[in-house]
């Protein structure tokens, strides 16, 4: 039987070289296929190869540029991208025919087509710009002109030009929120999230350019806005809504705590002063905005504009009617996914299809999300978010010592990954029924890893390398502004051991946090909202949490690692 020997040089990637392996191991296994794998890493080499050539008849290296290997100098080589295989280990079993190499994934030549790309994430603070710095030294690396505009928490910035997308050979679009795609109509379009045009910007360029698809629409198609090319899953949906939402919870938020400042507690019923403009814009205004902005754009995520008014109208009904923003999510996904079900069912003539998007979807959305919401979810959602709130708002001692270990893990877990989302998507919709501690914990916990890992930097040198005592002071800047990504770099190098220590200095500093009852009425800014009364309660109590979880943090991480002076030797295969 022939044999396929492998070699998978991950550098850094330890994580991801070890997952390669394993996949191509089984996607073989389930081919009847053989193959021997080698994987290479700075801490060692995983089952190191002794082939007999004659025994095999193809050498596969799976790593940036191309292996050359003495001990396969005989075997016809297929070079491949990490990324490709953990996408697609089986097809790249297929590629390789019994007896003869297959053709090679060869990294685009030099100066060949032009790049256009988005970037977004859900907050539009972190990952948007480091997808954007990925994608752009990706290009760089390949030799290729990029052109990206970042939909961050401010709008659009550098925006693609009609000319520069006309011309544009493919448009890479790397968000976790969903994106209008309408401008992109009849060119290739390649969808992905921003977690891999910031780990790997050149390798996600490489497989763009071999599987974007053309994005449906135009002038031809008749309607202002294309079909979707591709259905993004209900966490996409929901992380869109997310999106939109924050800088009505951001406004509103700060607006209600200056209106503490300048009246105390009782701003509200101060009419005629400053104070009580000020509460009545900030909760009668901004918050009063915050379910039916999430519900509507839920839904035009999942039906475009259609959607949006079905969403808003449900999620003002979910407010009314006391479900709050669990109602306004459940809102949001009736009204979207009823409406693009109303919208592919409805069938109507040519001279009648304008009156779709602006009449009829509109009308008969939202009367389906309205009689739903009144009949049959508003009043059992209801009374789960009441159960919910009371519950939280009673919880002391060792109930809310848990919750806010729960919530700390999530939010180091993996860095403003889905699980890290999730969290925060609960702490911030809590917000809008005036549950404000868990928003607290959240944004403790959220500053750690990167707090953390910049003191690690100062209290243990010799576990660092030159490059990562660098990062260490960005690291800082970003934490005290609650932005978790800056730990990033440190955790792709070594997972294995930053992961558990930063993991466990958040955990302690989202427990504290909720053990002192610390309550947030904004869902960002860090250090920066601090100061601002009113803003955050028992503000020492805050302050020590973060820092009791930045020092378990950073004193872990010296345990943990090894100084980067010694080599470990090579693992050997047990």
């Amino acid at each position: 039987m022939s044999r396929i020997w492998a070699v998978v040089a991950a550098g850094d990637a330890q994580v991801a070289g070890v997952l390669a392996g394993e996949a191509l191991k089984s996607a073989a296994t389930a081919r009847g296929r053989v193959i021997e794998v080698e994987v290479r890493t700075n801490d060692g080499v995983l089952n190191p190869l002794h082939p007999d050539t004659a025994s095999g008849d193809m050498f596969l290296s799976v790593a940036p540029e191309p292996l050359k290997d003495d001990r396969f100098a005989a075997l016809p080589q297929t070079s491949i991208g990490i990324d490709r295989v953990l996408a697609d280990a089986g097809g790249v079993i297929d590629g390789l025919a019994p007896g003869a190499a297959a053709p090679a994934v060869a990294a685009p030549a030099a100066g060949a087509g032009k790049i256009v790309a988005i970037t977004s994430c859900p907050t539009g603070i972190a990952h948007t710009f480091m997808a954007a710095e990925g994608l752009t030294q990706g290009a760089k690396t390949l030799g290729m002109p990029i052109r990206v505009e970042t939909q961050g928490s401010v709008g659009a910035r550098d925006p693609l030009t009609d000319a520069e997308i006309a011309d544009a050979d493919i448009v890479i679009i790397a968000a976790d929120r969903e994106v209008d795609r309408s401008r992109f109509a009849g060119k290739r379009v390649f969808l992905s999230g921003t977690k891999p045009a910031i780990n790997d910007g050149k390798g996600l360029i490489t497989r763009a350019l071999a599987e974007a698809k053309v994005q449906p629409g135009g002038a031809a198609a008749g309607t202002a806005k294309p079909a979707r090319a591709e259905r993004a899953g209900p966490y996409k949906h929901l992380m869109t809504g997310v999106s939109f939402m924050l800088p009505f919870v951001v406004a509103g938020g700060l607006l209600i705590a200056l209106a503490f400042a300048l009246g105390g507690i009782y701003a509200d019923s101060q009419e005629g002063t400053l104070a009580h403009a000020l509460f009545q814009i900030g909760a009668k205004g901004g918050f009063a905005l915050i379910v039916p902005a999430l519900a509507g754009y839920i839904a035009y995520s999942i039906a475009d504009r259609p959607g949006i008014a079905p969403g808003m109208i449900g999620g003002i009904l979910a407010a009314n009617l006391g479900a709050g923003f669990i109602g306004g999510i459940v809102a949001g996904f009736i009204a979207g996914y009823g409406t693009d079900f109303l919208n592919r069912s409805i069938r109507l003539p040519k001279n009648l299809e304008g009156l779709k998007p602006v009449l009829i979807l509109p009308v008969l959305g939202t009367l389906l999300t309205g009689l739903l919401m009144i009949y049959a979810v508003g009043a059992p959602v209801a009374q789960l978010l009441s159960f919910l709130t009371e519950w939280l708002r009673g919880m002391q001692g060792s109930s809310a010592i848990i919750l806010g270990l729960l919530l700390g893990g999530m939010s180091a877990f993996d860095m403003g990954g889905p699980v890290n989302k999730a969290g925060y998507a609960f702490s911030t919709g809590l917000i809008a029924s005036q549950v404000y501690t868990p928003m607290a914990a959240t944004m403790a916990a959220g500053m750690v890893p990167p707090l953390a890992l910049a003191l690690a930097t100062k209290l243990f040198p010799s576990r660092f390398t030159t490059e990562e005592h660098e990062a260490g002071n960005a690291a800082a800047v970003l934490g005290i502004a609650f932005i978790t990504e800056g730990a990033i770099p440190f955790a792709a190098r070594d997972p294995f051991r930053v992961l558990p220590a930063t993991i466990t200095g958040s955990a302690i500093a989202g427990a504290i946090s909720m053990a002192v009852g610390a309550e947030l009425k904004v869902p960002h800014g860090g250090i920066f909202v601090l100061p601002i009364p009113g803003a955050v309660t028992h503000l020492l109590g805050y302050v020590i949490a973060i820092l009791a979880g930045t020092v378990a943090g950073a004193i872990l991480v010296g345990i943990l690692k090894k100084p980067v002076n010694i080599t470990p030797a090579a693992v050997q295969p047990a």
